[in-house]
């Protein structure tokens, strides 16, 4: 349930509307509730507040915090837009789901109906003595509470949008998976191959997108009433199309059982897009294309991509950075057989798209020689021998791309790590 959950809150995160309009409901509720600590009894030990000085405070609240909240959005699209443009589409859901920006919104927003449902109860004589006492109190928190906000959100959107603050959400966001599927290298199921030996029947997707999240409760249970195993050949990230089978179904007997396979495919959540919290290898794709965009001759900012090659180098390394078998998420189901991710597609998506573009450039072919040979020590051999075979596909595709003999003679040098293994 705790993946579920998550999944769900993600997805929750990148709708601009959820905070706002949670916060605008608490918002009137609080002031509807200050009524319930209206107490005549208490009326003696509290200050006299006018009525005049609390609508003076929620006037002004009221007419600024609509202006400030439609600013914001403004602002916010802005960097919207500047994100997708100067990075990846792809990135778009990671820069909407910024908390600041969100929580900022949310109070401007939040403020203005506090405000208005707060002068509608004051015309309306709705508070006595203490019930003015508190709302005074409370409207002097809300404000301070705009104020930091605003404060806050000001230097937060002057970076929101930019190259560099996309690349670190991207970052993060695949360090976080590349943490989770590394504690979880099967999904909490059991170890299988990239193809099973045999199998009976073929489970295909109910809808054509990107598998985003695999109910392994679900497949397990349905497995445990039917007796058999289930083998996925899709972790989430995989495109599933008519033909394109998501796992196979093999009976313990060998015999052949009678499966519902629409109720086995609603295990595998699919949508139009892949997602960044359950598949590590789109934060690779993403930042490939942030230094593919960045080598276009339309942009020519070969800095970007060997900043990138930086971020590779760091990711790559928390993925062989050793863990506890305590820290090791248990087979927790056992008739589910799911494949490990594998080093070799992660590095074709990681490396393939820089080696292409950067292979006119020496300082981005020679800086990738660097980042592959760093590779080949983390102290594994999958990705030693990943590192050394794609450091000699870039310097064939340099070899193809320079023209100056003394770039070359570089070039061969840095990449003569890969030759002597």
């Amino acid at each position: 349930m705790g993946d579920h959950f998550r999944f769900f809150m993600h997805r929750l995160r990148e709708r601009l509307w959820v905070k706002p309009l949670v916060v605008s409901v608490l918002s009137a509720a609080i002031v509807l509730c200050v009524k319930m600590l209206d107490i005549e009894q208490a009326a003696q030990f509290l200050p006299m507040i006018t009525e005049q000085s609390i609508k003076t405070l929620l006037t002004i609240i009221s007419g600024s915090m609509l202006m400030v909240g439609t600013f914001a959005v403004g602002s916010m699209v802005a960097a919207y837009a500047s994100a997708s443009n100067n990075a990846t589409p792809r990135s778009f859901s990671l820069v909407i789901a910024d908390d600041v920006s969100q929580n900022a919104l949310s109070t401007f927003i939040g403020a203005f109906i506090y405000s208005v449902v707060a002068l509608i109860a004051m015309e309306n004589e709705y508070y006595d003595t203490v019930g003015r006492f508190v709302l005074f109190i409370l409207t002097l928190f809300v404000l301070m509470m705009v104020i930091v906000t605003f404060v806050r959100w000001v230097d937060r959107i002057a970076r929101l949008g930019r190259l560099q603050g996309t690349i670190d959400k991207v970052e993060a966001a695949t360090a976080a998976a590349f943490k989770r599927r590394k504690y979880a290298p099967t999904l909490g199921g059991a170890a299988a191959g990239r193809e099973p030996k045999y199998h009976s029947q073929e489970v295909y997707g109910a809808s054509i997108g990107y598998v985003q999240q695999i109910n392994m409760g679900d497949l397990q249970a349905y497995a445990e009433k039917l007796k058999v195993r289930i083998t996925l050949t899709a972790l989430p990230g995989t495109f599933s199309a008519p033909g394109r089978a998501l796992a196979f179904i093999t009976p313990d007997g060998g015999k052949k059982v009678e499966v519902d396979m629409s109720q086995l495919a609603k295990a595998f959540l699919s949508g139009e897009d892949r997602v960044f919290e359950e598949d590590p290898r789109f934060g690779l794709i993403v930042l490939s294309e942030i230094a593919g965009r960045a080598l276009s001759p339309a942009v020519n900012d070969p800095g970007t991509a060997i900043y990138i090659l930086g971020v590779f180098v760091r990711l790559f390394a928390l993925w062989c950075a050793p863990i506890k078998d305590s820290d090791l998420r248990a087979c927790v189901y056992d008739r589910v057989e799911v494949p490990e991710l594998s080093i070799a597609d992660m590095f074709d998506d990681a490396f393939t798209a820089i080696a292409r573009d950067g292979a006119g450039a020496i300082e981005v072919a020679g800086r990738l020689q660097k980042t592959l040979e760093s590779l080949t020590y983390v102290g594994d051999v999958t990705v030693s021998h990943a590192a050394r075979q794609h450091s000699r596909m870039a310097l064939a595709r340099a070899e193809h791309a320079l023209q100056l003999p003394q770039d070359l003679q570089t070039l061969r040098e840095l990449a003569r790590f890969s030759q002597d293994s």
